[in-house]
């Protein structure tokens, strides 16, 4: 008899944090590593992944009266050159095309490392009145930056993401936009993909470059380092009179129009797996999952099992459940460990017995709880065992954020906590303060959260009077 395939062993996340998050990577299928580092190939699970995330996002857009479009891959270094802020804020990380076939290309093209200035030259063409305006675009497509160190979905030098770019007439409409957008994405990540943000802006030092304002949602992961998951951008009119977009407004003078830019990208995945998984591998929120649920026969030879499990199947479908049944001649404690690594939220057996009392055992993913439940329910009770699972990702992600979360009053004491968590400390709103918490306490800015707290009257580095309250962490 063939020897049976055995499930890929991860590394625990206690001994050694990063190599867990990287055996969960590939041992669940999501990625694979191609010829060239720091690009990695996103396997058809992980690119499930992304699509389902994908849709929810996309349909929010489209409901928020945005068009999906799509720009160049390349950008004559001229053009990258207009915008003198958000140019030296990418240089770095530019990958340049200088050869078109065998011959020397006159102007060097960047590989697009974001689109603002596509866009701008775009609009410089097309926006002729006030009636064109308001312009809400959004574009799915991939971009490169050029990094140093590289991870699979956090830090890729190619990776998957949608940029949204708007032109309003107005600061109040630019504004309202740039809060509506970042909203969205807050909503996806809490009630999809059971990660309890935080809402704030970024300060002046960690801001967009070319950005009036920067606003992001801040997540804790399971280590209690910050992912940074989504970004909405004011930009003022800065572009727009950098690449001469104007308009004529309903008074027929000449005026600049207002924008936005708004992004999240696969590392929105990273954040995911570092969120819920566990020892056993990834753990899948269900709005989102490639599979909502794996359907196993017990006793598969026994007469009725595995017609059974096929009709639970077709039910499932049926009710709109992502639901996939798994016949093949592998034991069950090879389909238990493969779909617990593949973080499946929920598993359904059936077998002889249950056959005869007419139930089914289900399976949570997240906590391992089992029930035995009436077959006459089956789409009722997945349904809302469905519900259940995302629930309980919700609240053990939040625990552990406001678990790890304290409010500091000196930078020592910033420094002890921040190496366990979140720190909420006071500023005074000066660079030479924020620089000095990232070298002593070796923490960044996170944000300036919308909801304010007093934690003291006094900034937490040089005892002026304070600014804001403001989240520090360690980040990816």
């Amino acid at each position: 008899m063939a020897k049976e395939k055995q499930v890929a062993q991860i590394t625990a996340m206690e001994d050694d944090f990063a190599q867990w998050y990287t055996d969960v990577c590939t041992k669940a299928e999501l990625v694979d590593y191609s010829g060239v580092k720091g690009l990695f190939i996103l396997r058809p699970y992980g690119y499930a992944l992304w699509e389902n995330i994908m849709n929810v996002l996309d349909a929010k857009f489209k409901a928020t009266g945005h068009e999906n479009v799509s720009m160049p891959l390349l950008i004559p270094e001229s053009l990258l050159q207009r915008e003198k802020d958000h140019v030296e804020g990418f240089a770095p990380e530019c990958a340049w095309v200088t050869m078109g076939g065998s011959e020397e290309l006159d102007e060097r093209l960047c590989v697009r490392p974001t689109s603002e200035t596509l866009f701008c030259d775009h609009w410089s063409h097309v926006l002729q009145s006030w009636r064109d305006l308001p312009m809400k675009y959004n574009q799915w497509c991939s971009v490169l930056r050029w990094e140093k160190t590289t991870r699979p979905f956090l830090r890729g030098r190619e990776f998957l993401w949608q940029e949204g770019h708007t032109l309003h007439a107005t600061e109040a409409e630019a504004r309202e936009e740039t809060l509506q957008q970042l909203e969205i994405y807050a909503d996806v990540l809490e009630n999809y993909l059971a990660m309890p943000v935080i809402r704030g802006n970024k300060t002046e030092k960690e801001k967009f470059a070319g950005a009036v304002e920067t606003y992001t949602v801040e997540c804790m992961m399971h280590d209690h380092k910050a992912l940074q998951s989504g970004t909405s951008h004011y930009f003022g009119t800065g572009f727009a009179e950098a690449f001469g977009i104007t308009f004529q407004n309903k008074e027929n003078q000449a005026a600049y129009p207002h924008q936005t830019s708004w992004g999240m990208s696969t590392r929105v995945i990273g954040g995911l797996i570092m969120t819920h998984g566990d020892d056993r591998g990834l753990v899948v929120p269900p709005r989102i999952a490639p599979i909502q649920v794996i359907v196993l026969p017990i006793a598969a030879h026994k007469p009725g099992v595995t017609e059974a499990a096929e009709a639970i199947v077709e039910r499932l479908k049926a009710a709109g459940i992502r639901a996939k049944g798994d016949f093949s001649d592998n034991s069950a404690g090879w389909k238990y460990a493969q779909y617990e690594m593949k973080g499946v939220p929920l598993r359904v057996e059936i077998g002889p017995k249950d056959l005869e009392k007419g139930q089914f055992v289900a399976a949570r993913r997240d906590n391992g709880e089992k029930a035995f439940l009436p077959l006459d329910e089956l789409e009722s009770a997945v349904a809302k065992l469905l519900d259940d699972v995302h629930d309980g990702l919700y609240r053990k992600a939040k625990e552990n954020l406001e678990s790890h979360t304290w409010a500091v009053t000196s930078v020592a004491e910033a420094k002890e906590k921040a190496a366990d968590g979140f720190v909420k400390a006071m500023w005074c709103g000066d660079l030479a303060c924020e620089l000095r918490m990232k070298e002593e306490a070796g923490v960044s800015s996170r944000c300036i959260p919308y909801k304010q707290e007093r934690v003291s009257d006094v900034c937490v580095c040089c005892g002026k009077p304070a600014k804001h309250m403001v989240y520090w962490g360690v980040a990816y």
